[in-house]
């Protein structure tokens, strides 16, 4: 602010411009001190300005671009970090796949066996049927000799059998 605009300010202040006026909070420490210094040439006051953006605007515009440059890197780690992390996701799936095609192996070997077991077991049971059918043939063979050795008793013990003679 100008030593103009102060006056300005201070004027308007005592005309009782709301705007412009000034509180107890707004009273500078350093307001009495612009009248006690002498006037600044206003070019001067721009050559040292630009002299002190000169000194220090290469650095800044460095540590901007520093700053950019860092920004720029880490978009591309957080880039680089997601696709890691769904890495990492496909393969938990690709274990869960491996855990269940294991386990699918191991139901099939199951089912194979069951299947084996069951022919052997179909085999057992034809084998059991056979012999059943066999014995029972036999067995009704038995009876059939044993009920024909009972018919041929029973003949000849009626033929043994005392018969009276018959007159004539």
């Amino acid at each position: 602010m100008s030593g103009a605009e102060r006056t300005e300010g201070k004027e308007a202040a005592a005309a009782g411009d709301p705007e412009r006026s000034l509180g107890l909070s707004d009273a500078s420490p350093d307001e009495g001190v612009v009248e006690d210094l002498p006037l600044i040439d206003e070019k001067a006051v721009e050559q040292l300005a630009e002299g002190l953006i000169s000194h220090y605007l290469p650095d800044l515009q460095r540590s901007k671009s520093a700053l950019q440059e860092l920004t720029q890197n880490q978009v591309v780690l957080l880039e680089t970090l997601e696709q890691e992390i769904s890495k990492f996701k496909e393969c938990n799936s690709i274990v869960d796949i491996n855990a269940l095609f294991s386990e699918a192996k191991h139901y099939h070997n199951k089912l194979v066996n069951i299947r084996n077991e069951m022919m052997m077991l179909h085999e057992k049971t034809s084998k059991l049927k056979k012999r059943a059918l066999k014995l029972q043939q036999k067995r009704q063979k038995e009876e059939l000799e044993r009920e024909q050795q009972r018919e041929k008793e029973l003949e000849r013990e009626k033929q043994l059998t005392a018969k009276p003679a018959k007159r004539t």
